[in-house]
């Protein structure tokens, strides 16, 4: 395995454990325990350094791992959409528009908007 399918393991599961209960349990316990600890070390900048220092950095590390892990699953999603346009009913013309600026995403989704209202009216006049 290389370096790229490691980082995608790990990533899927700190993300994955991040997101159970049990982890929110435990980071609420770490929390309490810190609390408690503040008058047996006098509120000192030591204790407050603990805290801040300990969030900042998990919390440093966990965006880039979550954001990895969002980007896989955007591009996994996209790949299967575009199969099934590929393989369905769908225009081509749609493979793709995730490359797009936001102005030319905007002008799609208002086209397929209008053309979902057409078809409703014509339905309706039937």
């Amino acid at each position: 395995m290389d370096l790229s399918h490691h980082f995608a393991a790990i990533a899927n599961a700190v993300a994955t454990a991040a997101g159970k209960p049990i982890t929110f349990i435990c980071c609420c316990l770490v929390i309490i325990l810190w609390a408690v600890t503040g008058p047996l070390m006098g509120f000192s900048d030591t204790w407050q350094l603990i805290i801040n220092t300990s969030t900042t950095i998990v919390t440093f590390l966990m965006v880039f791992l979550i954001q990895n892990t969002q980007n896989r699953d955007g591009a996994a999603i996209q790949a299967k959409l575009d199969e099934i346009i590929r393989a369905g009913h769908g225009r081509n013309q749609f493979i793709g528009i995730e490359h797009l600026s936001d102005d030319e995403v905007e002008e799609f989704r208002k086209r397929c908007e209008r053309a979902a209202q057409n078809h409703v009216r014509k339905r309706i006049s039937r």
